[in-house]
């Protein structure tokens, strides 16, 4: 496993992951299976872009 996500913490994890399955889906249609109104993979895949865009960003900053 790799520490990524320890610079922002598992609740910013899970609300950046919340937001970019929004924003995913908002993108990228609702094609694919849909689990409670969500088409997941439209929604993972935002997840996982704004996850690692976040963890980015935060890991730059958290290192100067």
């Amino acid at each position: 496993m790799t520490n990524r996500g320890a610079a922002m913490g598992w609740i910013a994890n899970i609300v950046a992951g919340l937001i970019g399955a929004w924003i995913g889906q908002g993108l990228l249609g609702t094609w694919g299976p849909s689990l409670a109104g969500m088409a997941l993979i439209p929604s993972i895949i935002g997840a996982i872009i704004l996850v690692l865009i976040v963890s980015l960003v935060v890991g730059r900053t958290s290192k100067k």
